[in-house]
């Protein structure tokens, strides 16, 4: 059996629970394999200071572990807070983008290192599927820690290189027009959904499989010798990347699809059941 030496793990739907929990069976088999030397990776769309209490949690900065943020446009090394990767949109290119999200019914985020941006701070709630209001902007703000400014034109404002460009919209509505929005820059960056109702921009050829490459192989981690899990479509090229993608139960099927192992759900320790099997 091939030996293990680094676990990459998506946070929504994966490693949390859904009541946003670590449960206490998946943290101690993190710690216990951190413990045997093999590295931890947290890879999400979040933004990093919305993952540093999960770092804290799982001991990464102990252990030698990296945080992966934006969907993999950053990673952080948790040992000395050292930077190792660092891939944004162009400022140009954001400005476009942000111009042409304006004959859309969507609501775009930006954000720097302690602020989020929006249009209106007010008008930011979503209908999900199943007919409840959704507080977007709260939600992310409070979950990036971020401070909330509002701006009357993100495309006149946008100053800095954007990790990620945020789209919050209706499900029915991305579903519907997520391809118009993306097809004018194709050439220029890489859109994917992270959940139905948030589609996510980061810069070309930038995805959580790009972030592991620049972590793992200075490292001398191969590919055959790396474990990923996730559950979403922002998840597919990590899962593709590693030697064993797992999928969760309650992955997507396109998910489910690409990975060479399907575990239990997220509220089923699947994270720990896979462990169990491949790390023994």
């Amino acid at each position: 059996m091939t030996t293990i030496k680094a676990i990459v793990l998506d946070i929504d739907g994966t490693l949390f629970t859904s009541d946003r929990q670590i449960s206490a069976k998946t943290k101690q088999t993190l710690l216990d394999a951190q413990s045997q030397g093999i590295k931890v990776i947290v890879a999400s769309g979040r933004p990093t200071n919305g993952m540093r209490h999960i770092a804290k949690e799982l001991e990464l900065a102990k252990h030698h572990g990296f945080l992966a943020s934006y969907n993999g446009s950053r990673v952080i090394d948790m040992t000395n807070e050292e930077v190792v990767f660092d891939r944004a949109i162009e400022i140009t290119i954001a400005k476009e983008i942000l111009k042409h999200l304006e004959t859309f019914d969507v609501i775009p985020m930006i954000n720097d290192d302690t602020t989020m941006y929006v249009h209106d701070v007010f008008n930011h709630t979503i209908t999900m599927e199943d007919g409840e209001l959704f507080n977007i902007i709260q939600y992310e703000a409070r979950g990036g820690n971020f401070l909330l400014a509002e701006k009357s034109s993100l495309a006149d404002f946008v100053n800095f290189p954007v990790n990620k460009l945020l789209i919050a919209g209706d499900p029915d509505y991305l579903a519907q027009h997520h391809q118009d929005i993306y097809a004018p820059f194709l050439e220029q960056v890489t859109g994917t959904f992270s959940a139905p109702f948030y589609f996510e921009f980061t810069a070309k050829n930038i995805d959580k499989a790009a972030a592991l490459a620049a972590v793992l192989e200075p490292l001398d981690i191969k590919r055959h010798e790396v474990i990923a899990f996730g559950d979403g479509l922002n998840d597919l090229t990590m899962l593709e990347y590693a030697g064993i993608g797992v999928a969760m139960g309650n992955a997507k099927e396109e998910v489910k699809a690409v990975a060479q192992y399907i575990t239990q759900s997220n509220d089923e320790d699947g994270i720990a059941h896979a462990l169990e099997k491949f790390l023994n």
